[in-house]
């Protein structure tokens, strides 16, 4: 099997696996339990939150372990706009964000009645930093978009966003969803008011999430309960899957470089191969997060491609987990690319433990697809 859909999920890290096992079998008392196998449990999970926000370089009370990236979009999202719509009700994303976030702002317009401005994007899916600027108004309240496209690997200007919404309106809180950039890209947190992480794009578990949140920001919490989470997320703490967070993220921080270096030079032999084959078009931008590539097959059903390559035992995606469901996802819509190229676009993303021998059996695996394929399209 040749995997090529990290961005998707990516394998357990067997050491995190063993961690993890170790932790259910001795570590099992409810953290908040008054008796000292609870406070062991709490001592753990709390030292767990104090090296991630060491690691991301905040303090640990700005660290919020929740379920999965979806939930700390939710989190980040619907709770600053509850807090702060005392202040206006006008909120600012694009046109290109996962799911989880594209649909946070709509229901808050659809039900809570925010007015929301959704920022157009080019082919390569990049916002006009002038437009942005020329949206933010005295009762904006936040602006959301992503670090790196889940589906084009785009890689947005997070500091220069940064630095637009804060000088046009100080009082304005900026949300990234980092989940494409964790242990790839360089991650500071300086100017950020929230930020989106998840555990499985990193080797990590499966149901595990963090939400930065800069104490100088408020939310309102979306899960009533108790009083774990700093009151922001009732519910009995996960206490394992967020005490292997930590370790999770200390390997893919310290190997980040290491494995860039090693992607940044498979990337650049799939984009050459790719490039050469008259029927294919990239769409990726050559700035792009090297983990992501996009491509098109005019002509070509890319259902049919990705399942042809299955029967090979090479495993793609034609667009994001999360819109698998739809003809194009609204990523890919959004671009105003010409029908052809929209509707036959395909993602590869790539790991550390991706070879170039996968790279090189992918190539021709996708050469017999694509002659085999040739009379359906």
């Amino acid at each position: 099997m040749i995997y090529l859909d990290y961005a998707a999920t990516t394998p357990l890290d067997q050491d995190i696996l063993q961690t993890y096992e170790k932790l259910l079998g001795k570590y099992f008392a409810n953290a908040d339990s008054a008796y000292d196998l609870g406070y062991e449990v709490s001592r753990l999970y709390e030292t767990s939150r104090e090296k991630i926000a060491g690691l991301l370089g905040v303090a640990s009370n700005e660290v919020i372990f929740t379920s999965c990236a979806s939930e700390a979009n939710n989190l980040a999202i619907k709770g600053t706009c509850f807090a702060y719509q005392n202040r206006g009700k006008h909120i600012i994303t694009t046109a290109v964000e996962h799911a989880s976030v594209a649909n946070c702002f709509t229901q808050l317009h659809d039900v809570f009645g925010f007015e929301v401005d959704v920022l157009p994007v080019d082919k390569e899916g990049r916002i006009d930093l002038d437009e942005l600027a020329a949206k933010i108004r005295p009762d904006t309240i936040l602006v959301s978009t992503m670090y790196v496209n889940n589906e084009m690997g785009t890689v947005n200007p997070i500091h220069d966003i940064a630095a637009i919404i804060h000088q046009k309106n100080p009082k304005t809180k900026y949300h990234v969803d980092c989940v494409q950039a964790l242990g790839k890209l360089p991650v500071d947190l300086t100017d950020i008011d929230l930020a989106s992480f998840s555990a499985h794009k990193i080797y990590g578990l499966k149901g595990s999430g963090l939400l930065y949140k800069s104490h100088k920001t408020n939310v309102e919490p979306i899960i009533s309960g108790g009083q774990q989470e700093f009151g922001l997320r009732g519910g009995t703490v996960n206490s394992a899957t967020a005490i292997v967070f930590a370790k999770t993220l200390r390997k893919a921080l310290t190997e980040r470089q290491a494995h860039y270096d090693h992607v940044v030079k498979l990337n650049q032999k799939l984009r050459s191969a790719l490039s050469a084959r008259d029927d294919i078009v990239i769409n990726s931008p050559e700035d792009a997060s090297p983990f992501i590539l996009n491509f098109s097959c005019p002509h070509y059903k890319p259902e049919v491609i990705v399942h042809d390559l299955e029967a090979q035992g090479i495993y793609i995606s034609t667009k994001s987990a999360c819109s698998s469901r739809s003809t194009v996802s609204h990523t890919i819509a959004a671009l105003g690319l010409d029908p052809l190229i929209a509707e036959s676009a395909m993602r590869v993303s790539l790991s550390h433990l991706t070879s170039e021998e996968d790279i090189d059996a992918f190539l021709k695996a996708l050469d017999t697809s694509l002659a085999r394929t040739r009379k359906q399209r």
